[in-house]
């Protein structure tokens, strides 16, 4: 059996940045129902970092990081019938993309449109299908509604802002800083709140007392309280992520005054089925193709510094979405 060297980002113990090692490893020839993929560009998202610190524990250790990835299959194993040879393809969801080159269930991959560059694919798969079940599964957003969106200039709420305006919704959007601020304005938002310190006082302000309907939080634990309380009567908290960790236990009696609803959804189960997954996966495209979708160009990283990646991206230095790229060197 052939064998091929591969770089990758393993993890070996839990910790912060510096605990991510680069290797080389023997990739051999795919099994069964996989392929083998030269990977050319990988996304990089917020979970990551939670797998690196263990706070979403990854199983057994050493482990390679990432979840998504765009690149060209490179060889086909048996039972394989959907790919070839040369195909362009994409996933999400499927712990270790920090790597030059992989071996991946068939099933897992989606085909790449001509439209989607290798990069632009690594950068949305995974947030723009959670910003596709965000808006369209888990609240199906409609015309007259308004929706508050945390992290208003980042990966997943800059898709969130764009699609939610396209279907009709007063957006509101909230960042961190003025520069942020004309970032999230020119990607879908009606009104910005820069800070999360009067994020409650804010909503009811610019919603005459009402709140909104739904509110998109991917912050958790130090913006739990005031997501809560800007929701209007009937309103939906959704919480999808845990930047600034995870969300206390929930006294459900706090949701008696405005009959208020709480989820805490995940993409997994979205696309568990690969019929799922290629439903989602085409209205994903199809969002982009049409433009309904604008996702701005991706902050590109060599591979090897995955590690200055994830201070970046945790010390909020980065807007929209960032990409690894083997081979890239310093261009960054």
């Amino acid at each position: 059996m052939a064998s091929l060297g591969a770089t990758v980002v393993r993890l070996h113990e839990t910790g912060g940045p510096e605990a991510m090692r680069v290797e080389r490893l023997e990739i051999g020839e795919p099994g069964s129902g996989e392929v083998r993929l030269r990977q050319t560009a990988i996304g990089l998202n917020f979970i990551d970092t939670y797998h690196r610190s263990g706070l979403y524990p990854v199983g057994e250790l050493p482990a390679i990081l990432g979840s998504e990835a765009a690149g060209v299959v490179e060889a086909v194993g048996p039972a394989v019938d959907d790919f070839r040879v040369g195909d362009r393809v994409a996933y999400a969801m499927s712990l270790g993309a920090y790597a030059s080159h992989r071996l991946i269930a068939a099933e897992k991959l989606v085909s790449l449109p001509e439209s989607v560059s290798d990069h632009l694919a690594a950068s949305i798969m995974l947030k723009g299908l959670t910003a596709r079940y965000l808006v369209r599964r888990t609240k199906r957003l409609e015309g007259g509604q308004s929706v508050l969106v945390y992290a208003a200039a980042g990966g997943v709420g800059t898709l969130v802002c764009q699609w939610a305006r396209a279907l009709g919704a007063k957006v509101i959007g909230v960042v961190g800083s003025e520069a942020k601020a004309e970032i999230a304005r020119g990607n879908g938002c009606h009104e910005v709140i820069v800070g999360t310190d009067r994020v409650a006082e804010g909503v009811l302000e610019l919603t005459d007392g009402r709140g909104v309907d739904v509110v998109y939080d991917g912050v958790g634990k130090s913006t739990f309280d005031a997501s809560l309380e800007s929701l209007a009567k009937f309103g939906l908290l959704v919480t999808f992520g845990n930047a600034s960790g995870p969300v206390e236990p929930l006294e459900l009696l706090r949701l008696v005054p405005k009959c208020a609803y709480v989820t805490r959804p995940s993409l997994s189960p979205h696309v568990a089925e690969r019929d799922d997954l290629l439903a989602a996966t085409a209205e994903l495209f199809t969002a982009v193709e049409d433009g309904t979708l604008r996702p701005p160009p991706p902050r590109l990283f060599d591979l090897e510094q995955a590690a200055r990646a994830h201070r970046a991206l945790e010390a909020r230095e980065t807007t929209g979405s960032s990409v690894l790229v083997p081979g890239l060197g310093d261009e960054s």
